[in-house]
């Protein structure tokens, strides 16, 4: 966490995602139609790891009636989503914590992006099962993190491959290449199929993969 909570590297976040995630704005725009699909004009959204407020904004922007409770750890992150937000920071409040510090709601709606794979596992799976509690019936829920292969041979290929998009994108060379050792080194990483499975088992139903792109997967599911 401690980039998150460094000042300085918390004002160029913005910068990093859109070249490390393939189509990281069309991602946003996905979310948004999914969980448009069941959420009402008047919605009330969960976001899981809103620090930078990039998704809170895509949101914002593309339902002018929906409200927000956005919850991450990083309290300087937290504080760049208000910024990012500008004319939408009303219809967002903002919780420094993490799912056990959300609103119990319930909720229309829910994303969780780029942040799982921050997560152990188990921990991973509590956290699901702690937002679909969250969230009316049938409410739709939208994660995406990475998420590849983890064979002995494919793993290190797919790495090598989230560092050459990165590069590709404009990404310093020796910076590319320390973020995928940082990745390799310190996230828990799960292939899809382990990760499908954990929002199966935190109680989601009909889940269906909607986004795959290199290194990073996305899913929706209903509570």
């Amino acid at each position: 966490m401690a980039p998150f909570s460094d000042p300085q590297a918390v004002a160029r976040y913005a910068e990093g995602p859109p070249r490390f995630v393939p189509g990281f704005a069309d991602l946003h725009r996905m979310a948004a139609v999914l969980l448009a699909e069941r959420a009402p004009a008047n919605a009330r959204v969960l976001v899981l790891g809103a620090g930078g407020g990039l998704e809170l904004k895509a949101f914002a922007e593309a339902h002018p009636g929906w409200t927000f409770d956005g919850v991450d750890p990083a309290a300087e992150m937290l504080k760049l989503a208000g910024r990012t937000l500008g004319p939408h920071a009303s219809r967002a409040r903002l919780h420094e914590g993490t799912i056990d510090d959300a609103p119990d709601g319930p909720f229309d709606a829910a994303a969780c992006l780029l942040t799982l794979h921050f997560l152990a596992p188990e921990e991973r799976r509590r956290t699901a099962s702690e937002i679909r509690r969250r969230l009316k019936p049938g409410a739709p829920f939208v994660a995406a993190h990475a998420s590849f292969p983890q064979g002995a041979a494919e793993r290190g290929r797919w790495l090598s491959r989230y560092a050459a998009f990165a590069i590709a994108s404009g990404a310093d060379p020796d910076k590319a290449q320390g973020a995928r050792k940082a990745v390799g080194a310190h996230l828990d990483l799960l292939d899809p199929e382990a990760d499908g499975a954990i929002l199966r088992e935190a109680g989601f139903s009909d889940i269906a993969l909607f986004y795959a792109a290199f290194t990073f997967r996305g899913w929706v599911g209903y509570a």
